[in-house]
């Protein structure tokens, strides 16, 4: 093995992580103890974010940044929605087959795009979403064009439909827990190794004997499968679907919520999350003030919190270290 990626003790959680663990234990069940719809809907749209975000973290642990992540998003969602009213297949077999045809899509496009470092490659990904949003609308018998696709099937489980939002919220939190689940073994093991020394050093890896592009297009098909799987699960929690609703601005929030939680923290794109979706639902009596919000959240996180808020109590207790 490559001196990059030598080998270390296996993790074993510490203290904090339980005490991560309970708090969002805590917070998942916010929604019963309000007792109120308006809650469950939050609580879904918190874990969808989660995941998205989860999936463009992946591709940040080795050094990228994509701005393509609602087209993944897309992909997987038209996939879902167009096996599930044109073939009349089941959401149990549409929703892993959205998974997978975003990272076939990334799998191909990835080879020849990370040959491109830093900007260049944010640049040619945010062209990719556009690129997307209007090819779609050129074919709208396939993507419904500007009208969208509505009336999409809700989610159905072996038979029985999740028509309540306190039985979308369940599925979605589990469907969270297993995606943070995949990405803490990833992250704790040989091929996180890998990701990170590629993130720290590519050059020194790839001179260490890595297959640098070969570890960076794993991570950006993780990443886009992660995507495409939550797209699925959107499109048929919201009902409705159209190009425009994977927009590059779709891509941009993702952005900001894992810059928000934590660009390379495991927590990152769930504490961005809780921190960042609930805010258009509470300030929907200042809409034309939300982009200002967001920009003051994030202007304070990169310069205050330069790893984000789950990085806050290391920062924290390296303070108190300091003045002890």
């Amino acid at each position: 093995m490559s001196a990059a990626v030598s080998k270390k003790p296996a993790h074993k959680p510490g203290a904090m992580t339980f005490v991560y663990l309970a708090i969002v234990a805590v917070i998942a069940l916010v929604p019963w103890f309000a007792g109120n719809v308006f809650y469950f809907h939050v609580g879904i749209m918190v874990c969808l974010a989660a995941m998205a975000t989860s999936g463009l973290a992946v591709i940040a642990w080795v050094g990228q940044l994509s701005l393509a992540h609602a087209a993944f998003l897309g992909l997987g969602a038209y996939t879902s929605v167009l096996l599930v009213t044109k073939l009349g297949v089941p959401f149990l077999v549409g929703l892993p087959a959205g998974a997978l045809v975003a990272g076939a899509v990334a799998y191909v496009i990835g080879k020849p795009l990370l040959r491109l470092r830093g900007v260049y490659f944010v640049l040619i990904t945010f062209a990719l979403n556009e690129l997307f949003r209007l090819v779609m609308l050129e074919f709208p018998r396939i993507s419904g064009g500007s009208s969208g696709i509505a009336g999409v099937p809700k989610i159905e489980l072996f038979g029985m439909v999740l028509a309540a939002q306190s039985q979308v919220y369940v599925f979605t939190l589990v469907c969270l827990i297993a995606v943070t689940a995949f990405l803490y073994l990833i992250r704790h093991g040989q091929l996180g190794r890998r990701f990170a020394a590629v993130e720290e050093n590519a050059a020194l890896a790839e001179s260490s004997g890595m297959p640098t592009a070969r570890t960076q297009n794993l991570a950006f098909v993780i990443g886009s499968s992660i995507a495409g799987f939550t797209g699925a699960i959107m499109a048929h929690y919201i009902g409705f679907i159209s190009p425009e609703t994977f927009g590059f601005q779709l891509s941009v929030s993702y952005v900001i919520i894992l810059v928000t939680g934590g660009r390379l923290a495991l927590w990152g794109p769930l504490v961005g999350a809780l921190f960042l979706t609930p805010l258009p639902e509470f300030l929907r009596g200042a809409v034309e003030y939300q982009h200002i919000i967001y920009g003051v959240i994030l202007i304070a996180v990169l310069r205050f919190l330069p790893q984000g808020l789950a990085g806050l109590p290391d920062q924290i207790s390296r303070f108190k270290g300091g003045r002890s």
